[in-house]
């Protein structure tokens, strides 16, 4: 199984959640958005600890079970598709989640988020943690 972390389940597994743990150990792989990473980042320059987070950043991503996966074509006709029905159903949900949402659907991975509003993308297959 592919997983997909969400910035909210990346936190929780650099605070020591047992339950995100799990899924991570049992994935084959474990893919982060480009997106994610922006968030996350973005999070660490408003924090009093960013060297220290960044640090942590690394050596996640310097395991070779993690990939980045990058925003591309496939990813921007999936977030166009996303977004649309989305729309047509008047359930919005926030831009960056939506990009998310495209990555986990072109990859085939498991989203692996807190954030309830996923619940409205079809398709898409998730892991709901506790937020």
């Amino acid at each position: 199984m592919r997983v997909l972390l969400d910035s909210n389940a990346y936190v929780q597994l650099m605070q020591g959640s047992e339950k995100v743990a799990g899924i991570v150990r049992r994935a084959e792989e474990v893919l982060l958005s480009t997106v994610v990473l922006g968030e996350l980042l973005y999070g660490f320059r408003h924090g009093s600890r960013y060297e220290r987070n960044a640090r942590a950043m690394r050596a996640f991503l310097d395991n070779p079970y993690v990939t980045v996966v990058p925003v591309g074509k496939t990813t921007a006709d999936r977030y166009s598709r996303i977004a649309a029905s989305l729309r047509a159903k008047g359930r919005p949900i926030p831009t960056n989640d939506i990009w998310i949402a495209a990555h986990a659907m072109q990859t085939g991975a498991d989203l692996v988020s807190a954030d309830r509003h996923f619940e409205h993308v079809d398709g898409i297959a998730w892991v709901r943690l506790q937020g």
